[in-house]
């Protein structure tokens, strides 16, 4: 049995988002840009010879099964026609139901490990592809890129965006997506942006706010107190919101003046994700650091 490794598995934030249409599948149409960030879950994992997949800990009330975790390392072995096992330990960062990735990075972070650590070959291309089986959000982090969005988000193209700090207020809520997307009330017909437009900061929005908005008063709080110092939105289908700031200082004086009852992180933007640098520490050698 080998060693232990340790993988980073970054949140992400949606700087804005819309959705254009629908597909005949019933899936919807976005255009997002995912905001990468220098925090979130960890993943440590160790091959075993024996074959099995083991998770130790794991999320409460979510079976094995059903994890994002262990179904990304049964997928891989299955594509790879790998027979080797791992050991996999999550700890949990990223607010579940909050809009910031964390089920899809994980998930993502499991794939690009075990395909190091069992040395099974996949590109990132394929990679990215097994990870769209999972969930929409999954082939960002495996491409560890901020990036432009589209299609159900799995169209995306790197965007290099300003360094910037962000004040994350999570209202301890957890937003199931599937309600929202019936929401009768969600526009679905927004008309397509571009990339000049939202780098203008004229495309802020996220068609989502509204509805959670209404329909989550701990999340209402949270946007109400974050936008006493600027323009604060929703991440993704919420429920944790964020506010981006010029420099580390600010983000933390106003995190640190968070209402007791919402939880506050602060987190920088990266355009280059870190487990991109974990992936080549493994490759020279040395145990990936998170």
């Amino acid at each position: 049995m080998s060693a232990w490794t340790r993988w980073p598995a970054p949140a992400k934030l949606n700087l804005f988002l819309q959705i254009t249409g629908r597909r005949p599948d019933g899936y919807h149409c976005l255009q997002t840009v995912f905001q990468l960030l220098d925090w979130g879950d960890l993943i440590e994992i160790r091959s075993r010879d024996d074959g099995q997949i083991v998770r130790h800990g794991g999320l409460p009330g979510v079976a094995p099964e059903d994890d994002l975790v262990i179904r990304a390392a049964h997928a891989l072995r299955r594509v790879a026609g790998s027979d080797r096992g791992a050991d996999i330990a999550v700890t949990k960062r990223i607010p579940a139901g909050g809009g910031l990735g964390g089920g899809s990075s994980d998930a993502a972070s499991t794939l690009v490990a075990l395909n190091a650590l069992w040395r099974c070959g996949l590109d990132e291309p394929a990679l990215a592809a097994l990870g769209l089986r999972l969930g929409a959000d999954v082939p960002v982090f495996v491409r560890g890129r901020t990036a432009w969005a589209e299609g159900v988000g799995e169209q995306l193209s790197p965007l290099d965006l300003p360094e910037r700090w962000f004040v994350i207020v999570d209202p301890q809520t957890s937003v199931p997506t599937g309600p929202l997307f019936q929401a009768p009330e969600l526009t679905r017909d927004a008309p397509a942006t571009t990339i000049p437009r939202f780098l203008a900061g004229t495309q802020t929005s996220n068609a989502f706010e509204p509805v959670v908005r209404a329909r989550y008063p701990r999340v209402a709080q949270a946007l109400d107190w974050l936008g006493g110092f600027g323009r604060s939105r929703l991440s993704g289908s919420g429920g944790c919101v964020f506010l981006d700031v010029a420099d580390e200082s600010d983000a933390r004086a106003i995190a640190k003046a968070c209402p007791q009852e919402l939880t506050a992180h602060v987190a920088r933007g990266v355009n280059r994700s870190p487990l991109k640098a974990a992936l080549e520490e493994f490759a020279a050698g040395a145990s990936p650091s998170w």
